[in-house]
């Protein structure tokens, strides 16, 4: 299920730093589109069936069942620790990745503590080795920097494949 609209207002004003504009629903889509080469519109994307909407089974960058990421922390957008998503994500949170030290600093720099727990939110904060859903566009931010986390095919969601590519994903799989 989903958060609430009030919690997940919360949860997006406190991520707003985090990906530079991109994880708030608020933003143009076109924010999405930067450094990952596609063209096509956010909303086009959505209309063809990136998303999980209806009783699509979601699946994984490998083209296979979309595996789960975190069960200990409930990650992912609807929170079920799954990286799924839907129309309403519009931070694209589909990236499943072990989280190191140098990632978790690097989100820090950039404005998003993951490292502190938010009890208001049910966050409990990471640290290195947690698994996490991240938006695909800060997992590309951080690859282009040096600091790509590992990450877990079976647990990513396919359209991460729209900011990523797959011999990028591959090059830091735990699981590949």
């Amino acid at each position: 299920m989903p958060f609430s609209a009030a919690s997940r207002s919360a949860t997006w004003a406190s991520e707003t730093p985090a990906c530079p504009g991109r994880c708030h629903p608020y933003n143009s889509a076109v924010d999405f589109r930067i450094n990952s080469g596609n063209t096509e519109p956010h909303e086009t994307r959505i209309q063809r069936g990136n998303r999980d909407e209806g009783n699509n089974m979601p699946r994984n960058v490998l083209g296979q069942e979309l595996q789960v990421c975190c069960e200990s922390a409930l990650t992912g957008f609807f929170r079920d620790g799954t990286c799924r998503t839907g129309s309403d994500d519009v931070g694209l949170h589909v990236i499943c990745a072990q989280v190191t030290r140098e990632f978790l600093e690097f989100s820090r720099a950039r404005g998003n503590d993951l490292v502190s727990p938010q009890p208001a939110l049910g966050f409990p904060g990471l640290k290195p080795g947690d698994r996490w859903c991240l938006c695909a566009t800060r997992w590309k931010e951080a690859l282009e920097a040096g600091v790509a986390p590992p990450v877990i095919l079976a647990a990513t969601h396919i359209s991460a494949l729209e900011y990523v590519d797959l011999e990028e994903l591959e090059a830091h799989a735990l699981d590949g």
